[in-house]
């Protein structure tokens, strides 16, 4: 069911196909296309991964003479063969540009997007991500591919070993950074503010920006961020080479992969991918993730963020109320009995105490309650943490919660906002949908909207695009949404009507912070 979220069939741009003037990058010149708004796609921000350079650190692309014609978005990365997408290929570090930025004009800020998907599917190139309209507001927007899955997260001791940082993963997120410092020397020839970015990012593209946060080989490469339903936060996480929460080093994982680097290296990316998902004993795609490197990340986030090391900058970050939805349905809890079992899996001897502050009547109440509980614990919990955490540092922080019952909620008999409902709303373009061009697209039909939709798409496209401006969502016309205060922590609620709250869900975030807490404690104990 999650693959609904990165399905794609077609990489079509609804906007001119007027070749757009040429604009001179570092490796060379390149030419999109546009009128009001011209869109630079598929332009290479690091060199192919493929051959000896796969399972390394980004490398700088090949310049290319004469002009590049930019019209056309880059491959996505390789990913399992159910998520429907374009023509993959491992030449997929490439990156897009929306501006209407004036030759001689201001510069203007720059948002960055990443993309959701698991870390294991996606494509900067999905219709839910086109630029124009944040572009024709002032912002000059940049969407990027990384690698995924198990090639953008293998990590083995033979790769620590040859590796310069003595340390392996997280290539996908050391794509991201290679990114962004491509923006940082190019994007003012685009009309972009290098000194004014902001990253932003949704599910997966949400924890990537958080992990960003986290990161100190992030520090100057932006000045704001925006999570939008990062999930895992505070959950727990992989060590390249240590046991942490009862989890199998990440070396030893990779190792279940393949002893000899260089065959691994050899295979072609679907034979990899192939491998991965017909043999029962092979580690499954979705089981690459970012992980605790000592490199892009030093340490376990949550301890990051409650040492004060995270990057000290406005965050706007949220979840919607049903975010766990689509992941939970591929579970098996439709009844009392499996619900229990849920539990007792995922809190051991203090599944009692969840029951009580979630609890189920019936059979037909269970999936229900384990849905909240899941959207609570992977989504709720750890953004809320993050900010309480970066809050004592006084910087300026901003907390929503979107649950609009909006209609491809309803269609999909969800209880609540699903995962990706806002975004259509964040880009102020109430007919785009995450489902456009995918098989989903005939089941739900196109999106329907009335002035309900209008009023939260105009409150948060206006707030996204105020704070890529300024730092602050507040602004003329816009609903009120105070700082985050870790005493008294508010949120603004965008839902029929927009307003503050306070005290979300107080006693089951407790419950989560005591049981995630001890577990650390514990860790701690035993760490070398």
């Amino acid at each position: 069911m999650a693959a609904l979220l990165w399905a794609i069939s077609s990489p079509a741009y609804p906007g001119s196909s007027a070749s757009a003037d040429p604009v001179k990058t570092e490796s060379g010149m390149v030419s999109g296309a546009g009128d009001d708004v011209r869109a630079f796609k598929g332009i290479p921000y690091a060199a192919p991964p493929t051959g000896e350079l796969r399972w390394k650190p980004p490398q700088p692309p090949k310049p290319w003479g004469g002009i590049r014609n930019a019209a056309e978005f880059g491959a996505p990365c390789p990913q399992p063969p159910t998520l429907k997408m374009a023509p993959q290929s491992e030449d997929c570090l490439t990156l897009n540009i929306w501006t209407a930025a004036k030759k001689n004009g201001p510069k203007l800020p720059v948002m960055v997007s990443i993309h959701g998907g698991g870390f294991i599917g996606g494509w900067s190139g999905m219709p839910v991500y086109d630029g124009s309209g944040l572009a024709r507001l002032g912002i000059v927007y940049v969407s990027l591919n990384y690698r995924l899955g198990v090639l953008g997260f293998l990590a083995h001791p033979d790769l620590s070993r040859e590796s310069h940082d003595c340390t392996s993963g997280n290539y996908g997120l050391l794509d991201q950074i290679a990114a962004l410092r491509w923006v940082q020397r190019n994007i003012g020839a685009f009309g972009g503010d290098p000194r004014q970015v902001t990253i932003v990012g949704q599910s997966a593209g949400g924890s990537a920006v958080c992990l960003l946060i986290a990161s100190p080989l992030a520090r100057g490469l932006f000045q704001r961020a925006i999570a939008e339903s990062a999930q895992g936060l505070y959950l727990p996480i992989l060590h390249r080479d240590r046991t942490w929460f009862g989890n199998p080093p990440a070396e030893r994982m990779g190792q279940r992969v393949g002893k000899d680097i260089a065959e691994l290296r050899a295979l072609p990316p679907q034979k990899l991918l192939d491998k991965l998902s017909s043999d029962p004993a092979m580690p499954k795609s979705a089981e690459f993730q970012p992980i605790v490197d000592g490199q892009f990340l030093p340490d376990d986030p949550a301890a990051v963020y409650e040492s004060g090391r995270a990057l000290r900058i406005p965050v706007i970050a949220g979840t919607n109320s049903d975010d766990g939805f689509a992941f939970i349905l591929s579970q098996p809890v439709r009844t009392i009995a499996q619900y229990q079992a849920f539990l007792k899996m995922r809190f051991g001897d203090d599944a009692g105490r969840a029951l009580e502050l979630y609890p189920a009547a019936s059979d037909s109440e269970a999936g229900n309650a384990a849905r909240q509980i899941y959207t609570d614990a992977n989504f709720l919990f750890g953004t809320r943490s993050m900010l309480l955490a970066m809050a004592r540092d006084h910087q300026p922080l901003y907390w929503y919660y979107f649950t609009r019952f909006e209609d491809q909620s309803r269609k999909l008999k969800a209880p609540g906002a699903i995962h990706g409902a806002e975004l259509r709303y964040v880009f102020g373009d109430l007919t785009r949908s995450l489902f456009t061009n995918t098989p989903f697209q005939a089941l739900l039909g196109e999106p329907t909207f009335d002035d309900t939709d209008k009023m939260i798409a105009k409150a948060m496209n206006g707030a996204w695009v105020r704070f890529a401006k300024t730092g602050n969502p507040n602004g003329k016309g816009l609903p009120h949404w105070p700082l985050l205060r870790a005493a008294s922590p508010e949120y603004l609620e965008y839902s029929d009507e927009i307003h503050t709250q306070r005290a979300l869900r107080d006693q089951q975030l407790k419950f989560f912070t005591k049981y995630y807490g001890r577990l650390r404690s514990d860790r701690e104990k035993k760490r070398p």
